[in-house]
């Protein structure tokens, strides 16, 4: 008796790909991402964002979910004081970098904190997509580049082919103008290790709308069942 051929070899499932909510500045926007699945969740501590989260409501976040979720403290040009001082208050697993900081403070940040550190870029050509690099820390952030000046949650997207040219191996969290109706395409592109979400599921800076959110939760979800080609 012959035997039977062996089972043609199946294509392993594609990781899921995780979700960073940022900008939340109420618990019950924090609460609801919590539930529907977040990696993590983004506290942004920088003055003149319109999502800026008081150090109050981020207490209650704190003492509620971060056993629950990754809290991530984003900082945009602080002093390293205020960056040490914040993250042992809170409780911050993830510090985000979003300024012009550097290789040796980012390393500073991690031993003075104890906490993982994403470095973030604004994207307007492949040299900053090169330029990040240098930077060997946990997590790479690749956001759009705004005329505005703004520090994320523009709603504009980049180029993503422009990450064909990334060597890097440290995991890549991909932000700028992702919602509902682009993040599937956006993961099938460039299937990144977490997508980072502000603006697209807002009704308002810092006020995060529930059908967005779930709707942007079940378009991750059904992007991650897909198997790439």
């Amino acid at each position: 008796m012959s035997a039977e051929p062996a089972p043609a070899p199946t294509e392993p499932a594609p990781a899921p790909t995780n979700v960073k909510v940022c900008g939340i500045t109420r618990p019950q926007d924090a609460e609801l991402a919590v539930s529907l699945g977040a990696w993590a969740i983004g506290m942004i501590f920088y003055e003149p964002s319109p999502r800026r989260c008081s150090l109050e409501q981020a207490q209650l976040i704190s003492q509620a979910l971060r056993r629950k979720v990754e809290l991530v403290g984003v900082f945009v040009n602080e002093p390293l004081p205020r960056i040490a001082g914040l993250a042992e208050q809170l409780q911050l697993s993830i510090v985000q970098l979003h300024g012009d900081e550097g290789p040796s403070f980012c390393a500073e940040v991690a031993r003075r904190t104890g906490a993982k550190v994403c470095k973030a870029a604004q994207v307007a050509g492949s040299g900053d997509v090169r330029d990040l690099e240098r930077f060997h820390v946990d997590f790479h952030l690749l956001d759009a580049k705004s005329d505005s000046g703004l520090r994320g949650g523009t709603g504009n997207t980049f180029d993503w082919a422009l990450l064909e040219q990334r060597r890097s191996s440290v995991p890549l969290i991909l932000s700028g103008g992702l919602g509902p109706e682009n993040v599937g395409e956006a993961i099938d592109t460039v299937r990144p290790f977490a997508v980072d979400v502000a603006s697209g599921v807002e009704d308002a800076p810092g006020r995060k709308d529930e059908q967005k959110m779930r709707a942007f939760f079940d378009a991750v979800a059904a992007a991650g069942a897909r198997v790439p080609a």
